[in-house]
């Protein structure tokens, strides 16, 4: 593994290595049940020898490790320096799908617990893999530890087959037959189609314009959420053109074997170079797109990309890849979410609001110990009120909405 991850710095001029599945590097039969691998000193000295290689040739590596919160934060310390964001990936879309924060809000709450920087963690939208919903945290160490939820206290296992049958029912089976499961990890599907399985689409065929404006402002929802916090975020191909699931009897053969991920891997011409082509050179046809090339979107302001480039330019000028998360404050409003940052060289305190759901949200929020201000919108560059002396914050949400606000000239007593 050290030799490849070399030779791909030096011969291909790599800079970034990912290591997946690093988690299980040391394996030790048991003298009962499955042999011993998470958790297992050779795996994380394994992870730590392959870690350090890599920075000392120049090179960083993150890893795509879908383990418990605990086997993260140890196969962090010394080891890959980022971690995929397993923490709160499938927590964000249960979020979108349920119109319902609470289990996010808990993910992020453990996140904290373990004193996992959400900084050191890569926030996705779609990758090449299916959307997990293994939870992995709650399944194996964690299956009988209490967790409070909708009012109850509930062993992790519990919670774990709730969150998994909501999702798997709102996102595949009669609800959405055009996203397939993926043996028991997970479903396979875009961006775009999980946000028509929230929408109640189950037709592809049948998406309006209408749909489409209502699916470009979900997608730059999940974009505010992953963009507006620290750590790093990435963003597919598949994302920038809006490309729905390909039909499965499109990839027939490539799924004989049961892996339903290739219908979420089609063909895309991002520059708009060959529209007439209807595969990639690989031969994978090619997926119906929703926001078209990227070369078009960019000549529309309006466009997917335009304001993708448009958050991403807000991002870049307030740091907010290394600011700090100081507060997820408790929230009365189901679909709401509030994530507040420190950001760096002393440029204030910014604060992500998302509305997950399809209602209006107005809540006064109270957040005790920062310096009253005006608070603005980063982004569309507005005035939206004022944190008052004693911390009261007025939020204010279409559905679907999200907010960056930034407490011009304050600091936080943290």
């Amino acid at each position: 593994i050290l030799g490849d991850a070399l030779y791909a710095l030096d011969c291909h001029g790599a800079r970034g290595i990912r290591l997946d599945a690093n988690g299980f590097l040391g394996v030790e039969a048991r003298a009962e049940g499955p042999a011993w691998s998470e958790s297992h000193p050779l795996s994380i000295t394994g992870n730590q020898i392959l870690g350090g290689m890599i920075r000392k040739a120049g090179g960083f590596s993150f890893q795509e490790l879908n383990l418990t919160l605990d086997d993260i934060a140890q196969m962090s310390k010394g080891g890959a320096d980022l971690s995929y964001d397993f923490v709160t990936r499938p927590a964000y879309q249960h979020a979108l799908l349920t119109g319902d924060t609470e289990f996010l809000r808990l993910m992020l709450q453990q996140m904290h617990a373990f004193k996992i920087d959400p900084a050191s963690l890569i926030h996705a939208l779609q990758n090449h893999d299916e959307l997990t919903t293994e939870l992995v945290h709650f399944w194996t160490l964690h299956a009988h530890d209490m967790f409070m939820y909708k009012g109850q206290t509930i062993p992790g296992s519990i919670l774990r087959e709730h969150i998994r049958e909501e999702m798997h029912e709102r996102l595949s089976g009669e609800h959405a037959p055009y996203n397939l499961r993926f043996v028991t990890n997970g479903i396979s599907c875009t961006t775009a189609s999980l946000i028509t399985a929230t929408l109640g689409i189950r037709d592809l065929e049948l998406i309006t314009e209408d749909d489409i404006a209502q699916i470009q402002k979900i997608h730059l929802l999940l974009v505010m959420y992953n963009a507006m916090q620290p750590g790093v975020f990435a963003l597919s191909g598949w994302d920038m053109v809006g490309a729905l699931p390909l039909p499965a009897e499109a990839v027939a053969e490539r799924m004989l074997d049961g892996d339903t991920r290739w219908i979420h891997r089609g063909g895309y011409d991002l520059a708009g170079l060959a529209p007439e082509e209807q595969a990639s050179v690989r031969g994978i046809p090619k997926a119906r797109d929703l926001y078209g090339s990227l070369d078009s979107q960019l000549q529309r302001s309006d466009s997917f990309a335009s304001m993708v480039k448009k958050i991403l330019a807000v991002r870049q000028a307030y740091g907010i890849a290394s600011s700090k998360q100081i507060l997820v404050p408790e929230v009365d409003s189901p679909g709401l979410l509030v994530m507040v940052h420190e950001l760096p060289a002393g440029k204030g305190i910014q604060i992500s609001a998302l509305n997950f759901s399809a209602e209006v949200i107005s809540e006064e929020l109270t957040l005790a110990g920062f310096t009253p201000g005006t608070v603005v919108d980063m982004i569309n560059e507005t005035v939206e009120g004022d944190l008052s002396e004693d911390g009261r914050l007025m939020i204010n949400l279409e559905p679907y909405e999200a907010l960056s606000l930034r407490i011009v000239n304050s600091s936080g007593h943290f």
